[in-house]
């Protein structure tokens, strides 16, 4: 079965692609803010980044560049592999995509991703929501504009979009009101959810069937439920089980990503879930019960930027070894680092993966 792995871009959120080749027992994601490339480069990180596709070729350039000279050797953003680049895709409005074809303005920083703005729709909007018609979408527009662009340049399109999950982008459009929504009026929450899914799924089907016609094969699904720990489990599986379900189905490849919550008490729901290639969640998760029910994903550990800055080498390495012993093999995810980390923090880090990884693989060989 085909196995999805955490992947950062330069200066983008965490996302997730297709694995190949023999992945170690810990494999480690490092991911910057666009502040920690800002401080250094200078990067205006704010709508022209997102809308000018030459600008934000020109500055990932740069940030790769960086991340060469300062972390040599290393597999951060992709640097180490030339089959992924050029990745000028990933990154492309941040989350906010889904929201902002629903007409949720998006918020624009120079030194932070773009978030939406608390221009949420009414309940009457909700009530009478449907899927918009992407074709009159502005921004979906400009999205598909940039995607010929980059095929005119460099003919294959590669990259991700960052959909989201219907959980996430219902909140982006509805706010607060979503959660008292959830106790107070379940069929507006159902047909929000519902047309929330469908938009997904056909905005995203038609970029890769763009990207697949330029010669880059994207044929995974994948949803943040982010917010995931607001609702109770119970209410997981009323509202959204189904439309995870239902997009998963499309590709038969899903990806699950639930920032460094614990996501115990949802495993048993994710479980329902069909051809789940990636999963992830934080370390105070049941990681064995969640090897026992995923045994054939690709498993994912988000280690906080604030466990990296703060824990000192040694905590760090016996967290690492508490996951490799009962998580692993697995990505370990340390997204977010801010300039407030110093490098050598994060060169150790790798160093204490790699070193776990060469542990375990000489286990295996050795019988």
């Amino acid at each position: 079965m085909q196995q999805l792995i955490s992947y950062i871009a330069p200066a983008a959120p965490a996302t997730r692609r297709p694995a190949k080749g023999k992945l170690p027992w810990l494999r480690p994601e490092i991911g910057f803010t666009p502040k920690w490339y800002r401080q250094t480069l200078d990067i205006d990180f704010g709508e022209k980044w997102h809308t000018d596709l030459d600008y934000r070729e020109e500055t990932i350039k740069l940030m790769r560049r960086e991340l060469e000279v300062r972390f040599p050797g290393s597999s951060i953003a992709a640097i180490d592999q030339p089959e992924m680049q050029p990745d000028i895709l990933t990154g492309t409005f941040g989350a906010c995509i889904i929201s902002a074809i629903f007409g949720i303005p998006i918020v624009y920083s120079s030194d932070n991703w773009p978030c939406t703005s608390k221009d949420y729709l009414s309940a009457e909007q909700i009530d009478n929501l449907e899927v918009p018609d992407l074709y009159k979408s502005e921004i979906f527009q400009n999205l598909l504009g940039q995607l010929e662009a980059i095929r005119n340049k460099h003919r294959i399109i590669k990259g991700f979009m960052n959909w989201q999950g219907v959980l996430n982008n219902a909140q982006r459009i509805r706010g607060e009101d979503l959660f008292l929504d959830m106790f107070d009026n379940h069929e507006r929450c159902r047909h929000l959810f519902d047309v929330i899914c469908r938009t997904m799924l056909e905005a995203s089907t038609i970029v890769q069937k763009i990207q697949s016609d330029s010669g880059f094969e994207n044929s995974f699904s994948n949803v943040s439920n982010c917010l995931v720990n607001m609702i109770a489990p119970e209410q997981y599986r009323e509202f959204l089980l189904a439309q995870d379900i239902k997009i998963a189905e499309r590709d038969n490849c899903f990806g699950l990503h639930n920032c460094a919550w614990n996501a115990t008490p949802y495993l048993n729901e994710y479980s329902k879930i069909p051809s789940v290639a990636y999963i992830d969640m934080g370390i105070d998760s049941d990681l064995e019960r969640a090897r026992q029910l995923f045994p054939n994903a690709r498993r994912s550990l988000m280690y906080t930027p604030m466990d990296v800055k703060n824990k000192d080498i040694n905590q760090i390495k016996q967290d690492l070894l508490k996951i490799a012993a009962e998580y692993g093999p697995c990505d370990i995810v340390a997204a977010d680092i801010e300039s407030d980390t110093e490098d050598e923090k994060v060169i150790e880090f790798i160093r204490l993966c790699d070193d776990i990884s060469k542990e375990y693989e000489q286990s295996v060989s050795a019988g």
